[in-house]
């Protein structure tokens, strides 16, 4: 009889399962990281947002019109309709108002508000909704407003 070196058919079955348990943990490290990639990209688009709407107040000594809670998402913030507009004309702070990312992570966020929304009760004051997947950079998981004096959990208050 000849010695035959090879692996058994139980030896390649724990190898093939091992690699399977590795890729699974990998997938799911990966989606999380995806998650937390894209509440970051939503504080990063709310910090810009307000930026643009603080240029805007410094010009005007008032924050752009919307009676109730617009979808500003696309729009452009600019000094000559004034506030925002689907096309941009004279002093423009932001020429496009960025996307929230898909898909919302969250329980508390759906597709309807996950969306990038403004309004203002009154000249001095703004309200921009936005909603996160999980608590990211103090801020917690679900629908906040961001105002010009912070960020709150929840609608405007």
């Amino acid at each position: 009889m000849s010695n035959k070196k090879a692996f058994t058919l139980i030896e390649l079955l724990v190898v093939v399962a091992i690699i399977a348990m590795l890729a699974a943990i990998s997938v799911v490290a990966l989606n999380n990281a995806r998650a937390r990639a894209r509440d970051s990209k939503r504080l990063a688009d709310i910090k810009q947002i307000q930026t643009a709407l603080e240029l805007y107040f410094l010009d005007k000594n008032e924050y752009p019109t919307a009676n109730t809670s617009t979808n500003i998402e696309g729009k452009c913030l600019d000094g000559g309709t004034p506030g925002f507009s689907t096309t941009c004309t004279g002093t423009v702070y932001m020429a496009k108002i960025p996307v929230a990312p898909e898909p919302h992570d969250s329980a508390a966020c759906t597709a309807d508000n996950n969306n990038y929304s403004y309004s203002r009760p009154t000249k001095k004051k703004y309200c921009l909704n936005y909603c996160l997947g999980a608590d990211s950079g103090g801020i917690g998981a679900g629908y906040n407003t961001a105002t010009p004096e912070g960020i709150w959990k929840g609608t405007c208050p």
